[in-house]
């Protein structure tokens, strides 16, 4: 597994999706502000409207999965080294004084939120 491969196919993959989704929201915006919509443009707003619903649910579950692993499992960590290193593991206690650090760099630079 090649991680900037996967990081650089992600981000193609997540740009092309922004691309075709800011060509459709125009002719979807333009749709529901228009008064008198024939058959077939009312049958376009339709299906527009019911893709772009499932979309939106697709980018809450991937945005709520991410969130919750991405904390999760770092939190996990986190205890189960904290739990080692309180019984004397050296190498778990620099591991988790790494993580700290980390943490309070993130928290500094503002590139993680604070919830509390």
């Amino acid at each position: 597994m090649n991680l900037q491969k996967n990081i650089e196919a992600l981000n193609i993959e997540l740009d092309h999706f922004i691309s075709l989704l800011n060509k459709t929201l125009p002719r979807y915006s333009m749709l529901v502000k228009k008064n008198d919509l024939n058959e077939m443009e009312l049958q376009e707003l339709g299906e527009m409207e019911y893709h772009l619903i499932e979309i939106n649910a697709k980018i809450n579950d991937l945005k709520h999965k991410l969130q919750h692993d991405l904390f999760g499992l770092s939190i996990d960590t986190y205890y189960k080294l904290k739990q080692k290193a309180q019984k004397g593991d050296t190498s778990a206690q620099e591991k988790m004084d790494k993580m700290k650090e980390a943490y309070l760099k993130s928290f500094k630079d503002n590139s993680i939120f604070n919830w509390n």
